[in-house]
């Protein structure tokens, strides 16, 4: 029992059933498991899907501490270690590196979800798609990869590193859609000016971004920038969450908010971050992204805490026919900075210093001493070519101000100050204790 062919378009109704019996399956599954068996300590699961918010909730610092006393996979593998498959390394942008074992069939559901979400975001046969992630174990690659592949696109696995023989190949092969981070082509751009003179980014000729692995894109002015600069149409195709599956969310056409696929496979929560209390899925609720696997081999994952907070702004069919939920991420909850009782992600942040020309849109978020916090220390970064009459700094604190609410200090930055980074951008940077 796994995957239904194009489940994110059949009515959720519809998809109940196949639901609840791949829940029976995964909880027969997850139930041999020591690290689970220690989690709900005598506690057991319940028969009905809808039921599982009486179990404990699982997190990440969890399985941290299972893999550390259990190496390498954690005693939340849940078959011998001959099925495992293939191995991945998550990135350890929010802490330690966690190692993720994935058998046959867990590839295989994952490549074909995640698909359904690069598929939804307009790749398809005939094009030819760049895939820009790191490929040293980390899930965006070689995975990304083969989800790409399953669209029927041809695929050119380039990685990360080596950019200016990176624009080469794309005028060479003809490459009309590239796979990146959203803060990629502002390397790009960098390396066209420095080493290509008088070819634009538009000179390209890409037709589509497929953008993922980061924040920021569903800010208006961001992808406002990238096609009136690029030419090419700029889409939030790969949301995922590594240790669940690497993407079960993307854009279509018709909507700039991420459409759900997965519905057959995953199971979907939302909880207060604060409180751990269920929040209902409806249109406008916010909360933690809570998910279950409801078809995992290795590592199933059950009530598993994704630290993302994210606002439901759909539940209805969308026009491309996708039929799951429809929702924003606002930010990470390990992210968020609360200024003066004001909770502040990255993304809101973004928001505003996109509306100022003067500026790369590169940025970071210097937090130098512990909470609490009465002020936001923003560091810019100067486009090139811009010039500050003396004015912006104060121009950048008052819209911080009007639109966040939050009191901040702007320190700006000339052009390429900050390091070039192929891989994801860490925004907020933290006093090592």
């Amino acid at each position: 029992m796994s995957l239904i062919q194009d489940a994110h378009k059949i009515p959720q109704a519809d998809l109940a059933p196949h639901r609840q019996t791949a829940w029976e399956i995964q909880r027969a599954h997850v139930m041999t498991s020591p690290f689970y068996q220690a989690l709900w300590d005598g506690q057991v699961p319940p028969e009905r899907l809808e039921d599982l918010a009486i179990l404990p909730l699982s997190d990440k610092a969890g399985l941290r501490l299972s893999q550390a006393a259990h190496p390498p996979f954690g005693d939340y593998l849940a078959t011998p270690r001959d099925r495992v498959s293939r191995v991945h390394r998550t990135s350890g942008t929010t802490g330690q590196a966690m190692t993720l074992a994935l058998s046959a069939r867990d590839c295989e559901i994952t490549e074909i979800v995640g698909a359904r979400a690069q598929s939804l975001a307009g790749l398809g046969p005939g094009m030819t798609v760049v895939h820009c992630l790191n490929y040293q174990m980390w899930m965006g690659g070689l995975t990304d990869h083969m989800t790409l592949e399953r669209t029927g696109a041809t695929v050119v696995p380039f990685g990360v590193g080596s950019t200016a023989l990176l624009v080469r190949t794309i005028r060479e092969v003809g490459i009309t859609a590239i796979s990146c981070t959203p803060s990629y082509p502002a390397v790009l751009e960098r390396v066209l000016a420095e080493h290509f003179p008088g070819l634009a980014p538009a000179d390209l000729g890409l037709k589509l971004g497929l953008f993922g692995g980061e924040p920021g894109l569903d800010d208006p002015a961001l992808r406002a920038r990238l096609k009136a600069t690029w030419g090419l149409e700029p889409r939030n195709a790969n949301y995922g969450v590594s240790d669940v599956f690497c993407n079960f969310a993307s854009q279509c056409d018709h909507d700039t908010d991420l459409h759900f696929v997965a519905h057959d496979v995953l199971h979907v929560e939302l909880i207060d971050p604060d409180t751990a209390a269920p929040i209902p899925l409806d249109a406008g609720a916010t909360g933690e992204l809570v998910l279950t696997h409801l078809a995992r081999d290795c590592q199933p994952l059950v009530r598993f805490r994704t630290g993302d907070i994210v606002t439901i702004t759909g539940t209805d069919a969308c026009a491309c026919g996708c039929t799951g939920l429809r929702f924003r991420v606002v930010g990470r909850s390990d992210d968020m900075v609360v200024v003066r009782g004001l909770n502040m992600f990255p993304t809101m942040v973004a928001a505003v210093l996109t509306g100022f020309p003067e500026l790369s849109g590169d940025y970071r978020i210097m937090l130098d001493t512990p909470p609490p916090y009465d002020n936001l220390p923003v560091h810019a970064e100067l486009a090139r070519g811009a010039q500050d009459d003396g004015t912006l700094a104060p121009r950048i604190a008052a819209a911080l101000k009007a639109q966040l609410g939050a009191t901040a200090t702007i320190t700006l930055l000339p052009p390429g100050s900050f390091p070039v980074t192929e891989g994801k951008t860490a925004r907020v940077i933290r006093a090592k204790p």
